[in-house]
């Protein structure tokens, strides 16, 4: 759709339409039936759109670095706030699991460059991250991750 507003529109119409023709559908390759209601709602966007002349051509290389910069501050935003929180449960779980969840996750390192720093091999860093996040789901709620 090039606009994320008649994107929403279509997506929001596509619904609508199913949610009325649902007592139609013959059981045959829903993800199918669904895809064509889509397409038939965004082409008829398209086509009143044109009718009416406010069909603007975007160049689609700039709403992609707009979305893509966008996307970008927030993930680094949540990574960070994720980051925190990791670093304060991370006080809370003992040195053995520490050491390595803090090697890969904070320091983020390889299994081999902890390993070296260990003085073990890759497998034994790969089963104590295991055991570390044995421990994690054992002890925090998951709720307090979302």
């Amino acid at each position: 759709m090039r606009d994320v507003k008649d994107a929403e529109d279509v997506a929001q119409e596509t619904f609508i339409q199913i949610y009325k023709s649902l007592s139609q559908y013959r059981s045959q390759g829903f993800k199918s039936w669904i895809t064509r209601i889509a397409m038939n709602k965004a082409i008829d966007l398209k086509r009143k759109k044109t009718r009416r002349g406010e069909d603007k051509q975007y160049p689609v290389f700039d709403m992609e670095l707009i979305a893509s910069d966008e996307e970008d501050l927030l993930n680094r935003t949540i990574r960070k706030e994720k980051n925190e929180l990791f670093k304060r449960k991370l006080q809370t779980i003992p040195d053995n699991h520490r050491v390595v969840l803090t090697a890969f996750y904070l320091d983020e390192k390889n299994y081999e460059q902890i390993a070296q720093e260990l003085e073990v091999k890759p497998k034994t860093v790969e089963s104590k991250l295991y055991r570390a996040r044995e421990w994690i789901r054992k002890k925090w709620k998951e709720e307090a991750w979302k």
